[in-house]
């Protein structure tokens, strides 16, 4: 193949790992990356490396499955036999309100800063309110758009994030503490009740949950019948490899964004949501002026509002998906892959639960957060699992399968995911109780 249909054959699978950036670069970034720079400085720097490279096969593993097969991961998990179907469905009833509640309420805490809206609108906060128009506004453009606008969204809101971010961290360099930098942090952290917990959620969303690497074949799939092009191996991972450095170098970001302007300060994050938002804001305006705030602002919104608009379609997609294959086995490169009723169903579930957490969690932001992280901490040794063992299986052709390294380094993700979740439990409900 010469570089021109090279090039030809990328561009045509270039999008779901945008999409995927989209979804992860939100929560564990704007919020956890920037707290744990506040907390630690540049100490948690090498933790933040580590989750990123320990889960990297787990996540590659769903477009590569998705194109050497044309199928979905979630038809990789049938063949396992119908328990791997039930195990997704409980990971997911499990977190979905509260990952989808989490990255809409963070949305909504921008979005009245942007707008200069507090107190009580209808009767009740305005952070609330907004939170139910942002999920019915991206139900609404997935109702018109479909897989096109939310590809087009994404990948203008994915540039205008990393612009600013680096903009934003190249001000801040010369107030970074450098003297925090460490492999690991300093201190007794590891015997530390409240530190493991908060360094286990930070791990459990960075760079995002492994339920998105079920999206991802998904959203392969569906580039797949926009273009009419089946993308090859390569092709598909070099789309997610661009995502994902794109997502390692943003933590990055903003883990030096919260420790050139807060760490050892004296301030902390509010949990309120809007006072918390102001804050995020706030970082960026006194490193590039106070002329950029609008901007800034907006750009935060942006990137919340995409992996707000992700995971209202990649959640319901999923759990159509997850429907039909108890049905049936799925047939390579179908039209139609999901039952749009049943999408249309889960959405709607999905809005309903999502408000009633937000309900319950209003008066405190990073709570919630941690909840969903924990949560996606303790089912990711399961979904890794489930992960190697489709991309391993017969179905998939040998020359796509995962050499020796990359299995061996999928199975380390494995058995680190599974320490890291029996740390968490020991050190939360035994030492900490």
């Amino acid at each position: 193949m010469n570089a021109s249909s090279r090039w030809q054959t990328l561009r045509l699978a270039l999008g779901p790992g945008l999409l995927w950036a989209g979804a992860a670069v939100g929560v564990s970034h704007l919020v956890q990356s920037t707290r744990a720079g506040a907390t630690f400085g540049l100490g948690l720097i090498g933790l933040v490396v580590f989750a990123n490279l320990y889960k990297y096969p787990t996540f590659s593993f769903g477009p590569r499955y998705a194109a050497a097969t044309g199928t979905s991961l979630l038809e990789g998990y049938r063949r396992e036999g119908r328990w791997a179907l039930a195990l997704y469905a409980i990971v997911t009833l499990a977190t979905m309100f509260t990952v989808q509640a989490a990255v809409t309420f963070v949305t909504a805490a921008l979005c009245t800063t942007l707008l200069g809206i507090d107190g009580v609108v209808f009767g009740q906060p305005a952070v609330v309110v907004l939170s139910g128009v942002l999920m019915a506004l991206c139900a609404g453009l997935l109702v018109f758009g479909h897989y096109k606008w939310l590809d087009k969204i994404i990948k203008v809101v994915v540039v205008v994030l990393t612009v600013t971010t680096l903009l934003a961290t190249l001000a801040v360099i010369p107030k970074l503490p450098w003297d925090s930098l460490r492999i690991l942090p300093a201190g007794d952290w590891i015997a530390t009740t409240t530190t493991a917990v908060m360094l286990c959620a930070l791990v459990g969303w960075m760079p995002s949950a492994f339920d998105i690497s079920v999206w991802h074949s998904l959203w392969t799939l569906a580039r797949r019948r926009e273009t009419g092009q089946a993308p090859s191996v390569d092709a598909a991972l070099t789309d997610f490899n661009i995502g994902y450095l794109g997502t390692v170098f943003l933590a990055l970001c903003f883990m030096m964004m919260g420790a050139g302007t807060m760490f050892e300060s004296g301030e902390s994050f509010a949990a309120a949501p809007a006072a918390f938002a102001a804050q995020i804001v706030r970082l960026y305006t006194e490193n590039l002026g106070a002329w950029t705030g609008p901007i800034v602002t907006l750009a935060a919104f942006a990137v919340m509002f995409s992996t707000t608009l992700t995971v209202i379609d990649g959640l319901p997609r999923a759990l159509a998906t997850l429907l039909a294959r108890f049905r049936a086995a799925e047939t390579p490169g179908e039209p139609d892959a999901i039952s749009r009723q049943v999408y249309w169903v889960a959405l709607g579930v999905l809005f309903l639960g999502s408000m009633i957490v937000i309900e319950f969690f209003i008066r405190s932001l990073t709570t919630m957060v941690d909840v969903a992280t924990v949560l996606s901490l303790l089912t990711a040794p399961a979904l890794a699992y489930l992960n190697h063992r489709a991309i391993t299986s017969d179905v998939v052709p040998a020359t796509a399968r995962p050499g020796p390294a990359m299995r061996a380094w999928s199975w380390c993700g494995i058995v680190i995911s599974l320490l890291l979740a029996s740390y968490f439990v020991v050190m939360r409900w035994i030492v900490g109780a």
